[in-house]
């Protein structure tokens, strides 16, 4: 018997992938997806802000957002921040950790927080 090792490609997670077409295209991802919101968003300025880490103390258990966006309204001063956190599964307790997601970025912003 033969063995043919083959050398390891490296792994691309499609999530990584994915955050960067949506960050690279953003104004126009939310054009295609939330066409009613994107009329309101002032695109000439969004900052990606950092990926924080939260922790759910109760479950020991860390989590990244995935993308958060800050930037205004047209014609307002008001700042926005989208949040975008694309999945290819189901997840029973999604919504929960969408709750908690809010609350941890509402707490350190103190700015209105838009989830889609």
């Amino acid at each position: 018997m033969q063995l043919i090792m083959e050398e390891k490609t490296e792994y691309l997670p499609h999530d990584r992938l994915f955050k960067e077409l949506i960050q690279t295209f953003f104004a126009e991802f939310m054009e295609a997806f939330f066409p009613e919101v994107a009329r309101w968003m002032d695109f000439s300025e969004v900052e990606f802000l950092q990926q924080d880490l939260f922790t759910d103390i109760t479950a020991g258990e860390q989590h990244r957002i995935d993308i958060l966006a800050k930037l205004k309204l047209k014609g307002e001063d008001t700042v926005v921040l989208i949040h975008v956190e694309p999945q290819s599964y189901y997840q029973m307790d999604f919504p929960e950790r969408m709750f908690i997601y809010y609350s941890r970025i509402y707490e350190k912003y103190r700015v209105c927080v838009k989830f889609y």
